[in-house]
């Protein structure tokens, strides 16, 4: 029995794979929160499309007019701005069956978040759709950002609107 070796491994063998476990597990996470982010800024840039095909729509169907805000500077659903029931932020959008509903951001709770969704149109007869201050999105500002919706005038915003309120 003296030449037998015990069966088992040792306790540094043992915490040498829970340290590379630990390591893999960080990297896999962070690799997952990136993906998150990324997904976000693309349900963004699809919510800002949707809603851009939905005022063209009911353009065409209100002889070039669009839906004209109601009250405040700009229309929205979020804490921080004119806080209007969801489907209200563009009068008659949902209403007259243009869309189902108006979207919210895919990650942050419009009750307290200042990132939001903002519409304005004064007249009818332009508009402008913003995603505004939303932090952690990159999808119209910040590094890879899809310059097609980049606000000419915020920084911090994604914008789809009509030629008349580029500058707006």
């Amino acid at each position: 029995m003296k030449g037998r070796k015990a069966a088992g491994f040792t306790l540094i063998e043992l915490l040498v794979v829970i340290a590379i476990i630990g390591v893999l597990s960080t990297v896999i996470l962070a690799s997952l929160s990136a993906a998150r982010s990324r997904s976000y800024d693309a349900q963004r840039v699809a919510n800002m499309r949707q809603v851009q095909k939905a005022l063209e729509a009911y353009a065409i169907d209100h002889d070039g007019k669009y839906p004209v805000r109601t009250g405040g500077n700009w229309n929205g659903t979020c804490s921080a701005w004119v806080s209007l029931p969801r489907d209200s932020a563009i009068p008659n959008l949902v209403s007259e069956g243009y869309m189902s509903q108006l979207p919210l951001d895919p990650e942050v709770n419009p009750a307290t978040s200042k990132c939001c969704y903002l519409y304005n149109s004064f007249d009818g007869n332009d508009y402008k759709y913003l995603m505004y201050d939303c932090p952690t999105s990159k999808a119209c500002y910040g590094a890879g950002r899809n310059m097609s919706l980049s606000d000419p005038v915020r920084s911090n915003a994604c914008a789809v609107y009509s030629p008349g309120y580029a500058s707006f």
